[in-house]
C-alpha cells in the first residue's frame, strides 16, 4: 500500500482543522442555548497544535462561520480573519499551567456570577463539588477582563482544580474535550444555585474533608471509563 502523499496529507490537516474550528463553534452554540452565558459573553477555546483555536470577540455564535475562529498560538499571536476573544490571555494561561487540559469554557452564568461578587468559593455543601477536582471550587480573585493579571489568576486556580469562579465575573470550566468542558460548566452552574439557595436558610453543614478525599477518589474510576 502507498503511503499518503504530503498533498493528501495536508488536506487531511485541513479537514481536521476545520472540525476543531466546528467543535469550537458548536460548543459555544450549546453554551449560549443552554442559558450558561447571554447574549456574546463567555467564550470557547480548545487547544489545537502549539496554541490554540478561540470564539472571536464581540461576533453573535449562531453567525459564527469556521473561518471565524481564530488561532493563537502560544506566544499569544493571532492569525486569522477576526480579532480573538479579549479573553484569550487566560485560556493559553490554562493550557501553559494544564498540559493534561484540551478545552476551555468560560460562563456568564446566572447563579456563578452571583456567588463570584462575593469572592467566595463554593465548599463542600454537596458531595459533587468535587466534580470540580477538590473539596471546594475556588474563586479567584478579581482584575480587570482581558489582562495578563487575570490570566496569571485563572491559572492558578486552575493548578489543582477543574473549574473556578473568577470574582465579579463569572466561571471558568476546563478539561480534555470541549465536550465534557460544557458538561462541567453546567455542572458547576447547578452547584451554583443550590448552594445560592441552601445559603438562604442559613450557613449550611459541610461535609468533612476526608470524606470529600473519599468522593474525589470514587470519581476517579465513576461511570464507563476504561478498565485496567
Amino acid at each position: 500500500m502507498k503511503s499518503a502523499t504530503p498533498k493528501a496529507k495536508a488536506k487531511a490537516g485541513e479537514t481536521s482543522e476545520a472540525q476543531a474550528r466546528r467543535e469550537v463553534i458548536a460548543t459555544a452554540q450549546m453554551m449560549s442555548r443552554q442559558g450558561l452565558s447571554p447574549g456574546r459573553s463567555g467564550n470557547v477555546s480548545r487547544r489545537w497544535r502549539d496554541g490554540m483555536l478561540i470564539t472571536p470577540t464581540g461576533m453573535a455564535y449562531d453567525a459564527l462561520k469556521p473561518s471565524d475562529v481564530t488561532f493563537v498560538d502560544a506566544s499569544g499571536k493571532a492569525t486569522g480573519a477576526r480579532k480573538p476573544s479579549s479573553e484569550w490571555h487566560f485560556h493559553l494561561a490554562v493550557y501553559a499551567a494544564r498540559h493534561d487540559m484540551g478545552a476551555v469554557v468560560h460562563t456568564h452564568s446566572m447563579h456563578a456570577v452571583v456567588l463570584s461578587c462575593t469572592g467566595k468559593p463554593i465548599p463542600a455543601f454537596h458531595y459533587m463539588v468535587a466534580v470540580a477536582g477538590g473539596d471546594d471550587i475556588p474563586c479567584v480573585p478579581y482584575a480587570t477582563f482581558g489582562t495578563d493579571a487575570l490570566a496569571r489568576h485563572v491559572a492558578k486556580g486552575l493548578e489543582k482544580r477543574n473549574a473556578c469562579l473568577m470574582a465579579h465575573h463569572g466561571m471558568i470550566a476546563t478539561s480534555t474535550t470541549l465536550s465534557s468542558a460544557l458538561e462541567l460548566a453546567a455542572e458547576v452552574e447547578i452547584l451554583a444555585e443550590q448552594y445560592y439557595k441552601v445559603l438562604t436558610l442559613g450557613r449550611p453543614a459541610l461535609l468533612p474533608a476526608a470524606e470529600m478525599a473519599e468522593v474525589i477518589e470514587r470519581f476517579r474510576s465513576y461511570g464507563q471509563k476504561a478498565q485496567g
